[in-house]
Parts: structure tokens; sequence; C-alpha cells
């Protein structure tokens, strides 16, 4: 009795030898979509969150009416500062110029008008930005397999401060 025990024991062992590795080919592609998923939704919160911290700090760098220097020491545009302060807050992102609008609105006015605007005008700052998802997964569920970003911040500009 006990030997017949043992024999079904040792010959269900041997017949069991390549299970372990058709369970790896079978869990490890799952593991590897579901690995790469949760870094493309990480992603996806950084780029957003990323683009709404740096557009908060243009426009706070926008209401001050000061300008930053290009690298020869001549002054650069007002716009061309607040996209510059843009993407010292975002060094990660790649923000070309075309992904910035700038508008403004008088004191007494109920119309937007384009431009960065002056002293006690509300000025908006609004990028748009458009982000690859690296999951095929992922991308499925995305036109194209990307998603387009939008943030804007507004704040009331002050006179220049010297």
């Amino acid at each position: 009795m006990t030997r017949d025990v043992s024999r079904r024991f040792f010959t269900r062992l041997r017949a069991s030898r390549g299970a372990t590795l058709v369970e790896a080919a079978l869990i490890t592609p799952l593991l590897m979509i579901l690995t790469f998923s949760i870094v493309d939704f990480g992603s996806i919160f950084y780029v957003y969150l990323a683009l709404e911290n740096g557009v908060s700090q243009a426009t706070r760098y926008g209401i001050t009416g000061n300008v930053m220097l290009d690298g020869n020491g001549n002054p650069l545009s007002r716009t061309s500062s607040i996209m510059t302060a843009m993407r010292t807050a975002t060094p990660t992102l790649t923000l070309p110029d075309t992904a910035f609008t700038f508008s403004y609105l008088s004191p007494g006015s109920s119309t937007w008008s384009s431009g960065a605007g002056g002293p006690d005008d509300i000025q908006k700052v609004t990028v748009d930005y458009t982000w690859t998802v690296m999951t095929p997964l992922i991308a499925a569920f995305f036109p194209g397999g990307q998603i387009h970003f939008t943030v804007e911040s507004s704040m009331k500009d002050e006179p220049k401060f010297q």
C-alpha cells in the first residue's frame, strides 16, 4: 500500500515538470501589462500635476511685470519671459511656443483680449499639451493613443515691482 502511494506520487511529480514553465508563460505577459499600465497612469498624473504647477508658477511670474534676459543679456518679451518661467517649472516636459495662449481682461471689460495685458488687468495663461500613452492596452481607450491636457491660470497683474 505504501509502495503504491509513493509510486503514484512520483509518477504525478514527473508528469507536472513543464507546468511551471507554462504557468510562467501565461502569467508574465499579464504582469507586464499591469506594471506598464501602472507606470502609464502614474505618468499621466505626473504630467497633469506638472502642467498645473507650471502654469501657476508662470502666471505668478507674469503678474509681476518683470522680464527675463536671454543668453546675450537682452531682455525677452513679456510673453517669452512667461513661457521661460513655465519651462523652468516643468523641466521634464517639452513645451513648444504654440502650446501657450495669453489673454487678459481689462478693468470694466467683459471680453478677453489676446496678449499678456498690463497693470490692473486680469491675466490668463493657457497651455495645451498632448501626451502619448505608452501601453497599447491603455492607448486603445484614448483617440490616437494620446491625451490632450489644457491647463490655465488667471491672476490680476500688478504694477512692475522695482
